[in-house]
């Protein structure tokens, strides 16, 4: 059988040379295209970064700062990301970030040639980039290692880190890593933040609607936000649970269930809470454990902070502080807008919701006979002559003794196109009820502690922190005025004398050098009161008898026992320490005054009780220190004073909350500063009001008349949680009964009063008799002695 020639020997020579020539100019295309492709790959793998590290690797992580039930009341972060195990992401919410995103995640080494060439093809049929095909393992490698330039030289980095990343990681290691890494939009990064952001929930509560739906925004996080175009990223949920569908994860039953579905996107931002307080936190965070473990490092701060007692104050002061504002006067309009046509535009938009209590600007559209309408809010309402009648008395300028008038009529406080800010009143059936109102520029503070642990459970720093972050409530040193009384008459009775102790209140004159620094310190109420006790003298605040009071303790003694209470700022060396004149801060007072009522223990105040890592490694915790600052006796006495502040005093306003409790007013020269600070055994509470640029409040804006509705108002929100609890009575404190006039002990059978005294320092003289006046007159009428008795010495 004749063996065949070879192919090429059946053409002819010239032929067979051309097919060579072909043959080997392909050989050389191929080798030279490789050698593109192989030198491109290497020296784009020449500054690609190590991957070493993969393993540990940390993503940027957001610090959470919890109340003391554990509610989330703060972040701090460059990237709002909450670290979640794989274990603990839903199957729901992984399956749907599979099936749109990568359906053949576990089947690749890091890049998928299928799904290029499936994504090459619809791309080329629909005339556009309408399908991707980069794997999970390349949008985690761009996200942490690339910059998100569209070039080729980026694209080949991209696949070669992810093929050296599959090579170190597993896919689990890979998955967990891209969903706390990826974007959601709203500056949420990672599966939990994400559901936080959007649905206001924890990973494990949410549903497979809303899983779905998040995962379809990875893609675009802009494009598909729910909170920006509900409609379309309504279609891209629906896309991803189809693909969910076409992978096995999900029946057709299923997927039209939660298609379904009504998508709850919180559109609101969550309140923000006790702002001053979390600023406060952070401060000793970045002192503490510096920037970048407080933004990225995922801390978890626990605080002492209670949520339900911060609302109350925040309230509280705010309420307060618009009052006061109001005392003060209006300070007009705030502007003006033109109303042409306004009325109409209003009524082509459907009403929001407005809520009673809600505070609103608006503009005034006509002035009736005894009503201004305004629009506020979007919608119109009526705004009475009476709830606007305090704005007659009209303020021009800071001065509240020279910049007031007052109005003769409401009617001329507004005309149409005035912009104004208004409360909701009421809203009824037959509309909504306006009252005038005016955003403070007086500031106040207000700080309570749990006196028996020191922990802080709520705090107000100013009226609006976005409007000042100053802490007035930690930082800002003011007069106490009568406020720091307390300090001195509890240093008088740990020096051994008693509530009963006698002082003069009567005039008296400190001579200077300087004839114009000559002082003379004058009471409240201008007139002097005599000989009367220590606790008639707190009880009404008598200055006169407070001077004379340090005069006879010694400066130097009150220095020092202020010390021991925790007061750290610097104090005058001189008499006018009695009426307060040397500037605290409320936190330190406030803290002097729960040793008080901690019967002489003092605890430092405190914010944060525990700190951790993000692996849950303990950083800081709080230890209890207590120490004996003075003794049970004293605290006992002095609170006994303050009780009748309460009762017979300056703070009398306090009495509606009947429950034991003690407290002092605090008023400055010129009403600049107002004070109130009172305690029960189990809450502390401090409160100041003024200005910061140091001003009259105005006449008779005292402690009382300023900062105690404040405090009563908190009081009343919140120690309806707490026990009732009396003050506790020291072994050694005795219940004797006196002659007021004298401090001695009261004639057998004689009328008297009962105080108390520390055990050894009790009077032991009984007061001398004294005769009535009426007896005089008895002496008079005495019978004419018998014939030959003796006449009566006159």
């Amino acid at each position: 059988m004749p063996v065949s020639e070879p192919l090429f020997d059946r053409y002819p020579p010239a032929r067979r040379s051309r097919w060579r020539l072909v043959l080997a100019a392909l050989m050389a295309l191929v080798g030279l295209l490789g050698g593109i492709v192989a030198g491109s790959l290497w020296y784009a793998s020449q500054d690609l970064p190590p991957l070493d590290s993969l393993q540990a690797y940390q993503p940027s992580l957001v610090s959470r700062v919890y109340s003391d039930d554990r509610q989330v009341i703060g972040q701090h972060y460059v990237e709002r990301r909450i670290l979640t195990p794989l274990v603990d992401i839903p199957q729901g919410l992984v399956n749907a970030v599979i099936a749109v995103e990568d359906a053949r995640f576990f089947e690749h080494p890091g890049l998928d040639v299928f799904g290029i060439v499936r994504a090459f093809w619809t791309n080329l049929r629909r005339g556009g980039k309408v399908e991707g095909a980069s794997t999970i393992t390349q949008q985690l490698t761009r996200s942490l290692f690339l910059s998100p330039e569209r070039t080729y030289g980026r694209k080949f980095k991209e696949l070669i880190l992810a093929y050296k990343m599959e090579l170190i990681l597993s896919k689990e290691q890979i998955l967990e890593l891209y969903l706390n890494q990826i974007y959601f939009g709203q500056g949420a990064y990672g599966v939990a933040s994400a559901a936080q952001t959007y649905f206001g929930k924890e990973l494990a509560d949410l549903t497979l609607a809303e899983s779905a739906l998040l995962a379809g925004l990875p893609k675009s996080p802009n494009n598909y936000s729910p909170i920006k175009n509900l409609e379309r990223a309504k279609r891209r949920q629906e896309h991803v649970l189809a693909r969910m569908e076409e992978a096995g994860f999900i029946t057709p039953e299923e997927r039209e269930e939660a298609a379904a579905q009504s998508l709850p996107i919180r559109r609101v931002a969550p309140e923000q809470i006790a702002p001053h307080f979390i600023e406060h936190v952070r401060q000793h965070l970045m002192t503490a454990y510096g920037e970048a473990m407080v933004y990225k490092g995922g801390l978890e701060v626990f605080t002492t902070l209670n949520v339900e007692m911060q609302k109350a104050a925040e309230e509280a002061v705010r309420k307060g502080l618009r009052q006061l504002d109001k005392r003060q006067g209006w300070r007009g309009p705030i502007g003006q807008q033109d109303v042409t046509g306004l009325a109409e535009r209003a009524a082509a938009v459907p009403p929001p919701a407005v809520r009673e209590g809600e505070v609103l600007q608006g503009v005034v559209t006509k002035v009736a006979k005894d009503h201004v309408v305004v629009q506020a809010g979007g919608v119109a309402g009526k705004l009475a002559f009476d709830d606007m009648a305090w704005a007659r008395r009209r303020l021009r300028g800071k001065d509240l003794s020279k910049d007031v008038t007052v109005l003769p009529s409401v009617k001329l406080l507004v005309k149409p196109g005035d912009v104004i800010e208004v409360g909701v009143k009421k809203v009824d059936r037959e509309g909504v009820q306006f009252r005038l109102e005016q955003t403070p520029i007086v500031e106040g503070g207000l700080i309570a502690i749990d006196p028996r642990t020191g922990a802080i459970r709520a705090m107000v720093g100013g009226y609006d922190f976005a409007r000042s972050e100053y802490n007035r409530a930690v930082l800002a040193h003011r007069q106490p005025g009568s406020a720091f009384k307390p300090i001195i008459y509890a240093t008088a009775l740990n020096e051994g004398l008693s509530p009963a102790t006698l002082v003069v209140d009567a005039p008296v004159v400190y001579e200077n050098e300087d004839p114009d620094k000559t002082w003379k310190p004058e009471n409240y109420e201008k007139k002097f009161f005599g000989v009367i006790s220590l606790r008639e003298a707190l009880t009404h605040s008598r200055n006169a008898a407070t001077v004379r009071l340090l005069d006879k303790v010694g400066v130097r003694d009150v220095i020092d026992f202020a010390r021991v209470l925790g007061i750290a700022s610097p104090l005058s060396h001189d008499l006018s320490l009695a009426l307060g004149s040397s500037s605290v801060t409320l936190q330190e007072l406030t803290a002097a005054y729960g040793i008080f009522a901690n019967q002489g223990m003092q605890l430092d105040p405190y914010a944060i009780t525990m700190v951790q890592d993000n692996g849950g490694q303990m950083l800081e915790q709080k230890l209890f220190e207590p120490r004996e600052a003075i003794s049970k006796e004293t605290a006992y006495l002095i609170t006994s004073m303050m009780e009748d502040v309460i009762q017979k005093g300056t703070g009398q306003l306090a009495k509606s909350i009947e429950r034991p409790i003690a407290g002092k007013t605090g008023t400055t020269n010129d009403y600049t500063d107002a004070w109130f600070i009172g305690y029960t055994p189990n809450l502390v509470v401090g409160v100041w009001v003024g200005f910061d640029d140091i001003r009259t409040l105005g006449e008779t804006e005292s402690g009382a008349h300023a900062a105690l509705p404040i405090w009563v108002d908190f009081m009343q929100g919140v120690l309806p949680a707490l026990p009732v609890m009396p003050f506790e009575i020291p072994d050694d404190i005795l219940f004797v009964k006196v002659d007021p006039s004298t401090g001695l002990l009261a004639e057998q059978g004689g009328q008297g009063t009962v105080e108390i005294f520390a055990k050894g320092n009790e009077p032991t003289d009984t007061a001398p008799s004294r005769t009535d006046p009426a007896e005089f007159y008895k002496l008079d009428q005495v019978p004419e002695p018998a014939s030959g008795a003796p006449s009566p010495s006159r």
